[in-house]
């Protein structure tokens, strides 16, 4: 309980010191983590990558369900929470990125990602800063791949719907502030995004 409330004690000191990065005031709750998680095939996945892992509400689970030969790399921007996710997960299978998920693609060496969990603010974010990520997103995932993404309003589903050919919304009223989750899958093409 004491290591619960230091680490969102953190989150929110985070979320002060960069309120466009963070993008929420407390960690996303047990119930939306398991909601947005049962909507990617994470048991089968070779690949994931978690964007904006913060204090890892995701990451737990996440290895919770990966298969044992699985490849998993958390992006955290935030050299505070990226050194907490570090301390409190001792996994073969994981690695934490204090970086941007802008560059995903430096640390795959090639391969392709079967799940990538998402809780980037995209709202908040600077709009060139979300094309990158949008556009490496496209670039890393597998054909048969899935970007789960938590959002605390609609305002992001025109554009997913314009990147992706399939997407599909719930929503998780438990979590604080309430959520939607979307399951986005098959990126379209740049090149048609651009006409």
């Amino acid at each position: 309980m004491k290591k619960d409330i230091q680490e969102r004690l953190r989150f929110f000191r985070s979320f002060l010191a960069n309120p466009r990065q963070v993008g929420a005031v407390l960690p996303t709750s047990r119930w939306a983590v398991r909601d947005m998680l049962s909507m990617a095939n994470l048991p089968q996945a070779r690949c994931v990558v978690e964007l904006g892992a913060g204090t890892g509400p995701y990451t737990g689970e996440i290895l919770k369900q990966l298969r044992p030969d699985a490849r998993f790399l958390a992006f955290e921007i935030d050299p505070d929470l990226a050194a907490v996710l570090s301390e409190r997960f001792e996994d073969p299978r994981l690695r934490v990125i204090n970086d941007s998920a802008a560059n995903m693609e430096n640390y795959l060496n090639g391969t392709k990602v079967d799940a990538i969990v998402s809780a980037i603010p995209f709202t908040s974010l600077l709009e060139d800063a979300k094309q990158d990520v949008f556009r490496e997103v496209s670039q890393v995932l597998a054909p048969e791949g899935v970007m789960v993404q938590i959002q605390y309003s609609t305002v992001l589903q025109e554009e997913l719907t314009q990147r992706f050919a399939s997407v599909r919304r719930r929503f998780s009223p438990l979590n604080v502030p309430p959520a939607f989750l979307y399951a986005c899958r098959t990126p379209l093409l740049q090149e048609a995004l651009q006409r």
